[in-house]
């Protein structure tokens, strides 16, 4: 059975000039032979990803979104600055190829990146493979392994020490969504005042640590083994990977698990195989990657909060484009529910924390 990721017909509206593109990639990157045949990753919200076939070789093209977009957002040199950095120091990371701003070719800056081709985890388990909770278990500490690993990088080493800055992180980011969110807010969105109050109230010392860090990290952002699903290859999707506090890189991984006990409105919005018997509970990866790390853990509750409201202003800002007709993408119509859910789940964090 093959359950490697598979890409299907490109989207309507989000087709790309081909002659124009197979021209380009010929004349930069050596002995690409035959032509050029293109394809669309189904998965993802926010930056397009398509499957650059030649008769020879595969690629991943990786270009923004077609309508409006936040002026740094889809920043595709920054994407490919820190895949290039990081080859050598994390083996995660997939190899770039050639990134061009060049508009002309399919209307927007692109980059090219080798295709690491496996298994990506999206809302349910494929059947055949992690058949035990044993085996779902061991995959999930790996997960969390990962993710700890690239905090531990040394930025300064890697070449990245202009990536970001560090120093005010925390309240950079919670002001910044604050006034992301309000900026997305739709006449059918929750208001979210008293979540972002909250977080304004509730802000924790900044860690002495800080690390490179990924930003959405989640498992369908990883690319599993087929011939050994439990071995992670790949890590997906840099476009918001900067310098920062490394727990609030775990809040937002965390934000994206949805527990087997989770109220029915959660359950509605699962999108990751987080659900099942031997998966971490959120307290569990927080532990583990705390017992990695040496980080202490008692500002849980502010990381987790953030976590559910930055995504809920994510998925706000992909709603607001669908909202606008900046994009014909039906799987984002219904995103305006999700924030909904989100703001719940956020509220309840709030109202149960010590903090």
């Amino acid at each position: 059975m093959d359950l490697t990721d598979r890409p299907t017909d490109i989207r309507s509206g989000e087709e790309l000039d081909q002659s124009r593109m197979e021209s380009f990639l010929k004349d930069n990157i050596a002995d690409l032979k035959g032509p050029l045949r293109l394809r669309q990753f189904p998965g993802g919200a926010s930056n397009l990803t398509y499957l650059v076939s030649f008769d020879n070789c595969q690629m991943v093209l990786r270009r923004p979104p077609f309508g409006t977009k936040a002026a740094t957002a889809h920043d595709m040199g920054r994407e490919y600055k820190v895949l290039s950095a990081l080859q050598g120091h994390f083996p995660y990371a997939p190899r770039p190829l050639i990134y061009t701003r060049d508009e002309s070719i399919i209307g927007a800056p692109f980059y090219v990146m080798e295709r690491r081709e496996g298994i990506i985890l999206r809302k349910d388990i494929p059947e055949g493979i992690l058949s035990t909770p044993g085996q779902v278990r061991t995959l999930h500490e790996r997960f969390v392994e990962v993710l700890y690993g690239l905090h531990s990088l040394d930025y300064d080493k890697v070449g990245l020490s202009d990536l970001g800055r560090p120093e005010g992180y925390v309240k950079r980011q919670v002001l910044g969504w604050n006034k992301r969110y309000r900026a997305a807010r739709t006449p059918d969105a929750p208001d979210c005042e008293a979540v972002m109050s909250w977080l304004e109230a509730k802000m924790p010392p900044e860690t002495h640590r800080s690390a490179i860090i990924h930003n959405d990290f989640k498992f369908d952002n990883m690319v599993l083994d087929p011939d050994d699903p439990l071995r992670i290859t790949g890590v997906l999707d840099w476009e918001m990977c900067t310098l920062g506090d490394p727990l609030v890189d775990l809040g937002n991984t965390v934000a994206y698990v949805v527990e087997k006990n989770d109220p029915s409105e959660l359950q509605s919005i699962r999108a990751m195989p987080t659900n099942v018997d031997g998966a971490l509970s959120r307290r569990e990866m927080i532990d583990y990657y705390g017992r990695l790390s040496g980080l202490t853990m008692e500002n849980y509750d502010f990381y987790y909060c953030f976590g559910l409201f930055r995504l809920a202003g994510i998925s706000q800002q992909i709603y607001y484009r669908y909202y606008h007709g900046q994009t014909g993408d039906t799987r984002f119509r219904v995103f305006h529910s999700r924030v909904q859910v989100l703001d719940q789940m956020a509220r309840k964090v709030m109202e149960q924390s010590d903090l």
